[in-house]
């Protein structure tokens, strides 16, 4: 139940779902270029490999994203990276939730140095 869950700061709450901001990067990331590795992601993002392949499995397990091998590959581990209906409005959502709750923030920090 989502009321016995103790959500953390850098939690993002969307219906019945949790995900962290860093599930939000790679979302934002695997819309703009499904076929990046893992490695690659990690780089981008500063991640460990090992964060990123427990972040993808969240998605995954969420029904965020889906995961595709290339068919035609020769590198064997090559996969793709799709965002699902589901994810996309979901990204979209969480967003928007994000910025807002952002922007709440500063307003929040600048009204303590204007007073």
């Amino acid at each position: 139940m989502l009321e016995d869950q103790i959500i953390s700061e850098d939690q993002i709450i969307s219906e019945d779902q949790i995900i962290s901001e860093d599930q939000l990067d790679l979302l934002h990331i695997i819309e703009k270029d499904g076929e990046a590795s893992q490695r690659l992601i990690s780089k981008t993002t500063g991640f460990s490999i090992g964060k990123v392949n427990y972040c993808l499995k969240q998605l995954l397990d969420i029904g965020f994203i889906k995961i595709n091998n290339f068919k035609n590959s020769k590198n064997k581990l090559g996969y793709r990276y799709i965002l699902t209906p589901r994810g996309i409005r979901k990204k979209t959502a969480i967003t928007k939730q994000f910025i807002l709750k952002k922007k709440q923030e500063y307003d929040k920090l600048n009204s303590y140095i204007n007073s």
